[in-house]
């Protein structure tokens, strides 16, 4: 792409009304897919509308396009949304799925045929009806099946095929909450198809309600069902440390995969491949990776006689500063201790539009109040440089 971009938003999302984009989905599996929600009554007898609680400040009375819910700010035509982000003054922002997204595809279709099918539908109507109306500027990602290598390698080359700028993960290739020797083969078909590889916020699938039915490994926290983090070389015959659970003890929201990844030996295998975290927040990196090594070089010797692991070629921080991108909506305390301590090469700014964290229409605020005493190049790093990196967008 040859557009020059001023603002990225590295994290938007599509809050559609399933009605929107469910004629693409085959018609044999249609009955499956989505529907749109309907108001219900709550035990207090207040009325709860569809998408209620979704938006906060975002839906201001004296900028909504319409009366209907399809018409709210971030929910509407394609056409709608360039308007919003030229409201906004953004250039163009990468779009993930909406609350109602992938998880949820998965804990409520049982077939894995069907539950396929919504995917492709989804991937078909984004790349086809929507992102084509501002190819520069709508940048979607393609959502990944979770029924095995196989199917999420087929999807990946798919949306790549068809114009779309990378794909969203929901956990790892295989559906396991922990990496596996099976998942190389999608790593590397990401590689060759310079296909960026995005995660939004963490992994969530499987959840509690897919979990009984589909016979898939659940994840190991964070709301899941107890899973294994780690399948170590080694397994003590006496008690049991997950020693990768300790040394991400001290992360946040996607530092446990980065920290899988590591000892998976993933960036060791695939040199090139880099891997975003959107929405994460910034202010705890610099904390997480320096107790990280702290504990790697404490309880290293134990974790190779006790677990198998074995030492790696270079410290685990030095892996995630070179591999791992996060991203960041209202972080003026973390833009500030990043730059001091961390570096910006690998952080993303995003509004988070149109769910309550965002600030549109008033973006332009917030960003003076993000990059407040910021030298200009780190700024542009971090709202447009880094992104456009990643995406391949220059």
């Amino acid at each position: 792409m040859s557009r020059q971009y001023g603002y990225i938003s590295g994290d938007s999302h599509l809050e559609l009304l399933p009605s929107r984009w469910t004629q693409h989905v085959a018609a044999a599996h249609r009955e499956a897919a989505p529907k749109n929600p309907k108001p219900f009554t709550n035990a207090d007898g207040y009325v709860v509308m569809p998408y209620e609680g979704l938006g906060g400040r975002v839906y201001p009375d004296s900028v909504e396009l319409g009366p209907n819910v399809g018409d709210r700010p971030g929910m509407g035509t394609p056409e709608q949304r360039v308007h919003e982000l030229d409201v906004d003054g953004l250039d163009a922002e990468i779009l993930f799925t909406g609350a109602q997204g992938p998880a949820a595809w998965r804990a409520n279709i049982q077939d894995d045929d069907s539950y396929r099918a919504v995917v492709r539908g989804y991937n078909e109507f984004l790349w086809e009806e929507y992102c084509s109306v501002s190819k520069d500027r709508l940048l979607g990602l393609g959502m990944i099946p979770v029924t095995g290598v196989d199917d999420a390698i087929a999807e990946m080359e798919y949306c790549m095929q068809n114009g779309l700028v990378g794909v969203s993960l929901n956990s790892f290739p295989t559906g396991l909450s922990h990496p596996s020797p099976e998942d190389d083969r999608f790593w590397a078909a990401a590689v060759d198809l310079r296909c960026p590889i995005s995660v939004h916020v963490e992994f969530n699938h499987p959840t509690i309600a897919s979990a009984a039915h589909n016979g898939v490994s659940a994840r190991s926290y964070g709301g899941g069902l107890a899973g294994p983090t780690f399948l170590y070389p080694k397994q003590p015959e006496q008690g049991f440390l997950d020693i990768v659970q300790r040394y991400a003890k001290y992360g946040f929201r996607g530092s446990l995969h980065a920290a899988q990844l590591i000892w998976a030996g993933v960036f060791d295998r695939f040199p090139d491949f880099r891997i975003y975290f959107a929405e994460t927040q910034i202010g705890w990196i610099p904390n997480f990776l320096e107790q990280m090594d702290q504990h790697y070089l404490r309880h290293q010797l134990m974790a190779e006689r006790l677990l198998g692991l074995p030492t790696l070629k270079q410290l685990p921080s030095e892996y995630v500063k070179e591999h791992v991108y996060w991203g960041f909506v209202y972080n003026p305390v973390g833009v500030r201790t990043m730059f001091r301590e961390g570096g910006v090469d690998r952080i993303m700014w995003s509004t988070d539009f149109p769910h309550a964290e965002s600030d549109w229409p008033n973006t332009a605020k917030t960003l003076e109040e993000s990059f407040a005493g910021i030298p200009e190049d780190a700024v542009r790093k971090m709202v447009t440089g880094n992104a456009s990196e990643f995406f391949h967008l220059s």
